[in-house]
């Protein structure tokens, strides 16, 4: 058995009582819209006027906040509570409003915190979380709040953090530290907030990216003696923990998210085939159909990028390093290509990769003015965006996230959010896909906090099959769909178990 398979895991892993399937009932409570949701009706949000509107795309455009930055300005909430750093704090209600849209289209969270809210799974946990701060990470956190945990949380991208979300989760009691636009220094004053408070020690780590794992590795080792595991959902987060563990400096237990079934091939893939158009209409204004594109990178992400992009009309070109994901995109219609030999021919370039200098500065000397060049992977390293910040260039900002970058003979390139993550900085992603993530994420924490003592080594694991199936069926009634039930002969046939887990852990969906 190879290490970090998740097998050892899955082997000890035992259903508690709430989370067996019930169709019927689930059916039920999905149908249900509640006409009161936490304070105030929904009704009553929808109707308010326009005037007081404040929606999520109110947020890439709002200039009408002073330029004081959160770390100088002395906030409270209405119970007198600072402990938080958000943009503005009487934007609140604005945010409560786009956190209820969200519960609408999250079924499986709000039945995970109605089933599981008596039995307080997560009593006693203290999570420290460092993901996008938005509305549907919102509703994570609430359910959290509402298993029994305490959050303390930091925003794990510089531009993706909804102001008014953040200021409404902080209205609500959660140490709250993030705003959009924050500066590098600003990021990791925010996660230091979240860690190094007196009287208040994690034993969570909620992460996405790795950062807050690796400040509390730099800054606080000896919190690990009290930390009982840490659940990660980004791909590059999760290659930091692997070499974490293969260098033998992995001291707790960790759950790959990001390789469950129910993220990678849910929320990389159909959400990205969703929201990369939506990121580069709302930047560009600017029409698919016979566009040239390049798109690096045919993981489960490019993947989705790439349907995208051919329904829309346009002419995409796929770079790869493995011959795997290479064929799968020869065989999907893609054309293979090295960037080399069309990078002076495309009119858009998308790097979706999670590594570093997939697009160099002779890549982007080479491109064609007006070029628009964008990352959909969760690093900033991609783009060597740090070589195009030289006297020779000029910089001009033209929008909210949008910069044009001009050569000394006048050609421009389109250089969306900096070359930071393109949905999540420039636009939104689909709820309810993150609702599958979001639920998968909460049930790791609960796993690895619940564990006894001996199931998890430290090691890297995946969530036990079962879990995943869980997550999955928790979704299916949205749909009003039906599985099919083995018989007790087609069960003994297959070698399974009536209830699942249905496929082995070798299994690729």
């Amino acid at each position: 058995m190879e290490k970090g398979d998740g097998n050892e895991g899955a082997s000890a892993f035992h259903m508690p009582e709430w989370m067996q399937i019930q169709f019927a009932d689930q059916k039920q409570e999905f149908n249900k819209r509640p006409t009161k949701i936490g304070r105030r009706s929904l009704s009553r949000s929808i109707s308010q006027s326009s005037t007081d509107s404040y929606s999520s795309a109110a947020s890439y455009t709002d200039s009408s906040d002073d330029e004081t930055s959160p770390r100088d300005k002395q906030q409270k909430n209405s119970k007198g509570n600072s402990d938080f750093c958000v943009k503005n704090i009487k934007q609140a209600e604005f945010g409560r409003r786009e956190i209820e849209i969200a519960e609408q289209e999250m079924p499986a969270l709000m039945a995970l915190r109605k089933r599981a809210q008596g039995e307080k799974p997560l009593a006693g946990a203290k999570i420290v979380g460092c993901t996008h701060i938005t509305a549907q990470t919102a509703v994570l956190m609430e359910t959290l709040g509402a298993l029994g945990a305490q959050c303390r949380w930091a925003a794990c991208n510089i531009y993706s953090t909804l102001n008014e979300v953040a200021a409404a989760l902080a209205e609500s009691g959660f140490p709250v530290f993030a705003w959009k636009g924050e500066s590098e220094d600003d990021f990791w004053w925010c996660i230091d907030r979240c860690v190094n408070v007196e009287g208040w020690q994690p034993n969570m780590i909620l992460d996405d990216g790795g950062d807050l794992t690796h400040w509390i590795y730099k800054k606080y080792p000896n919190m690990f003696k009290k930390i009982k595991g840490i659940v990660e959902e980004s791909v590059t987060g999760v290659h930091r923990l692997y070499q974490l563990s293969k260098a033998g400096k992995l001291c707790v237990p960790a759950m790959n998210v990001n390789d469950s079934v129910t993220k990678q091939k849910f929320d990389n893939l159909y959400c990205c085939r969703e929201s990369i158009l939506d990121g580069l209409k709302r930047t560009t204004d600017m029409m698919f159909g016979g566009k040239q594109v390049v798109v690096c990178g045919y993981g489960e992400v490019g993947k989705g990028c790439c349907a995208a992009l051919k329904a829309m009309g346009s002419i995409v070109y796929v770079t790869e390093i493995d011959p795997i994901c290479a064929l799968q995109a020869c065989m999907d219609g893609f054309r293979l290509v090295k960037l080399n030999e069309v990078i002076r021919q495309v009119d858009i370039v998308i790097t979706c990769t999670g590594n570093k200098n997939v697009v160099t500065r002779e890549h982007l000397d080479r491109m064609k003015n007006s070029c628009i060049v964008c990352n959909m992977g969760h690093s900033n390293t991609e783009i060597d965006v740090a070589s195009l910040r030289t006297p020779e260039l000029t910089w001009e900002r033209v929008r909210s996230q949008v910069d044009h970058v001009i050569w000394p003979d006048g050609k421009r390139i389109v250089l969306l959010a900096e070359g930071r993550l393109l949905n999540l900085s420039c636009s939104t992603v689909p709820t309810f896909v993150l609702s599958i993530t979001a639920t998968t994420q909460a049930l790791a924490l609960i796993e690895l906090y619940n564990a006894p003592e001996g199931r998890y080594k430290q090691d890297v694991y995946l969530l036990p099959k079962k879990m995943d199936e869980y997550v999955a069926s928790l979704h299916l009634p949205t749909f009003d769909a039906h599985l099919t039930e083995l018989t007790d002969e087609q069960a003994k046939y297959l070698g399974l178990n009536k209830n699942g887990p249905f496929k082995p852990n070798y299994y690729r969906y």
